[in-house]
């Protein structure tokens, strides 16, 4: 092996200047119901990546490979690839890539465990699952129970409309009346819940359904007179979390009691909260990621209506204040939103808090005001799909000009007024998080409002520093832009700046690990040493880690398996249960590019990577560890630079020491990969 050269140094700076401490694992969140581990390895070695993106993805075969048109954007011409032999998909159009069951968690909005238990359901697959405490024991059959009653409810109600005298009169006739055919009614589930007091508790009870489910889940309320149905003489609208299990009902009345609320929700429970809930957003995540947008309107049949015009990605926040847990949900699938209001100028006003909620949390929204008297549900059923699109984009305006326009015209010319509009508008800008995006609003708000930049500067910087805390604010004061170009958020990102080089070695270890680089004698003969040896050893003899988290857990989790008998480090990590790091190694392995070519001089000649291993890897590793001095030398410069200001002459001496000692191992590093010039 060659003469290590930055060993002692980085093994001091790290581990006795800095008190670097090793790189913590992140926990994997994914298997907190407890899987076992086993079952999981069958579901992965089971679950065949065509058959089941096949589910949702028109595929031709190509070569080895099967090519479509990609789910998670729009696309005409496919470049959505899935390889069978390598158990992986790649859209080399969006970039996004992984494993069956990053797959499933991806199209599907679901977590780790649910994607795991979708794909054991599809295979007919037992989940063996690791023992649960008896508090876990009940929580689980609680929950598991609730969601059995909720499924039966929703099969009464849909019973009830199509198959009962009643039903039809009342429920069906209501949902013609609103233009609704019968392939939406049954799609979304729509039902009705007959007058009788307690037609379904009835028969939920006769069925074998425990009382106390029907009343955990809202569907039974029991009062000294007995128990009741809460939606009766109701059509109902079943609520769906992202992953289509039905969690709750909401019930519009039909009958003239003018004593009780025209709509009618679940109560919280268990299984549904409210505030994390969008109605709409199973039948809609899909679209919302591939139109990269998200329609929000406020209730039931906007939703409905919408999406029979064919704008599926559509939601609502059913007819309560938006919230910030329903704002999150929507950022899980896509940045850009756009509400859209009824003509209700008061209403719009009040709605106005859900505007800088959506800002707060650092998402693009638009705002599409509906002519005065109409709402999404009436509109889009006055006018075809074409107009309506042709209308939501030539009316949808940024914030800034849908606030000012709606506020302006209220203010009329009272300065008193009109500074309060100005102040609102501020206000709603200081909580974007992005400060260029605040810059270009607070330039747009000048220009419209006549006042000057610097004024709404300081107020901006003003709220901002009153929320808060008073470090924060010293990192980051929000000032006015000048003209020397600077980006006072920016900091100097060790491991964004040695992502690429770490990337290839962590190529180069899933897949030639395995690949002989060279013979080497030692006191027992001649023993072969591995790519994946060379790497390991060149590393751990300087000491170092990956500076990337998820690369760093690859190595390591390399090291710990690489002599174990029938260890394939591509499939163990496309397999690997941490989507994070199966969708990494997808990613890596298929790339069709030879990353060699970054390294390649003028005299070289474009080779197989494999064949010129021995002369390659080499080089990686040298540029990697120039890479580490690189980042050693501007950690020593930013160091004297703090210590000139303090003027403590000692510990500069100290740090130009050090520096000197980092140039003179670039030079040697320089030396052996053939450079001239010296350091930094």
């Amino acid at each position: 092996m060659r003469r290590k050269y930055i060993k002692n140094f980085i093994s001091w700076f790290y581990h006795d200047v800095k008190k670097h401490e090793p790189l913590s694992i992140r926990k994997n969140i994914y298997l907190c119901d407890m899987i076992d581990q086993a079952t999981i390895q069958k579901i992965f070695d089971t679950a065949d990546i065509y058959e089941v993106v096949s589910d949702f993805v028109s595929l031709k075969k190509r070569g080895i490979n099967y090519v479509g048109c990609c789910p998670f954007h729009n696309e005409k011409t496919g470049s959505f690839t899935v390889s069978p032999a390598k158990g992986i998909y790649k859209c080399f159009g969006c970039g996004k890539g992984g494993n069956v069951v990053n797959f499933i968690m991806e199209h599907e909005q679901m977590s780790y465990v649910e994607a795991l238990r979708y794909l054991a359901a599809r295979y007919n697959i037992l989940i063996e699952e690791k023992e649960l405490s008896e508090e876990e024991k009940k929580e689980k059959s609680e929950r598991e129970s609730m969601l059995i009653v909720t499924n039966y409810a929703e099969d009464f109600f849909v019973d009830q409309l199509f198959n009962t005298d009643e039903g039809k009169s009342v429920g069906i006739s209501y949902f013609k009346r609103r233009g609704l055919d019968e392939e939406t009614i049954r799609k979304f589930g729509l039902g009705y819940n007959p007058e009788a007091w307690d037609a379904f508790t009835k028969s939920a009870l006769e069925k074998g359904y425990k009382k106390e489910f029907l009343i955990k889940t809202g569907l039974t309320i029991e009062s000294d007179r007995g128990l009741f149905d809460r939606f009766r003489a109701r059509v109902i609208f079943p609520i769906r979390d992202i992953a289509g299990k039905i969690i709750a009902f909401g019930g519009r009345i039909m009958t003239n009691d003018k004593k009780s609320a025209k709509y009618l929700n679940s109560p919280e429970s268990e299984i549904y909260h409210k505030s994390r809930t969008l109605y709409g957003i199973y039948f809609a995540k899909k679209s919302i990621i591939q139109q990269n947008r998200c329609y929000l309107v406020e209730g039931y049949l906007d939703v409905i209506s919408f999406h029979r015009k064919g704008i599926e990605n559509t939601v609502a926040s059913s007819g309560t204040s938006l919230t910030i847990e329903q704002i999150r949900l929507i950022r899980r699938l896509t940045p850009n939103v756009t509400i859209i209001y009824d003509g209700d100028a008061a209403g719009i006003k009040a709605s106005l808090r859900g505007i800088d909620l959506v800002l707060e949390e650092g998402l693009n929204v638009r705002v599409v005001s509906l002519p005065d008297g109409e709402d999404p549900d009436s509109f889009a059923l006055a006018h075809t799909p074409e107009e309506l699109l042709a209308y939501i984009q030539e009316h949808e305006t940024d914030f800034i000009n849908f606030k000012t326009k709606l506020l302006l015209g209220q203010a009329g010319d009272d300065p008193i007024e009109k500074a309060k509009l100005i102040s609102d508008i501020v206000h709603s800008i200081s909580l974007i998080p992005d400060a260029i995006t605040r810059s270009v609003y607070v330039r747009e708000t000048a220009n419209t409002m006549k006042v000057e930049e610097n004024i709404l500067y300081n107020e901006i910087a003003r709220i901002r520093h009153e929320k808060a805390p008073q470090n924060e604010y010293k990192k980051h004061p929000e000032t006015p832009p000048v003209k020397v170009v600077h980006e006072p958020d920016a900091t100097y990102n060790s491991e964004k700046l040695c992502e690429i080089e770490e990337m290839v070695i962590i190529r180069y270890l899933l897949l030639f690990g395995d690949t002989e680089l060279y013979e080497e004698e030692n006191e027992s003969g001649t023993c072969s040493v591995s790519v994946g040896e060379y790497i390991i050893h060149e590393l751990n003899d300087d000491d170092l880690d990956l500076l990337h988290p998820e690369f760093n857990k690859i190595l390591h989790e390399y090291q710990q398996n690489y002599k174990t008998t029938g260890f394939i480090p591509a499939k163990f990590f496309i397999g690997h249960i941490d989507p994070a790091i199966s969708s990494i190694a997808a990613n890596i392995l298929s790339e069709p590019y030879e990353l060699s070519k970054m390294w390649k001089s003028q005299e070289d000649t474009i080779a197989s990577e494999e064949k010129i291993l021995s002369e390659l890897l080499p080089k990686i590793l040298d540029n990697y560890k120039m890479r580490r001095v690189d980042i050693l030398t501007q950690e020593a410069d930013d160091k004297i630079l703090e210590l000139q200001k303090n003027g403590d002459t000692e510990e500069i001496l100290f740090w130009i020491k050090q520096k000197n000692a980092i140039n003179t191992i670039r030079l040697r590093l320089n030396e052996r990969l053939h450079r001239t010039g010296v350091s930094k």
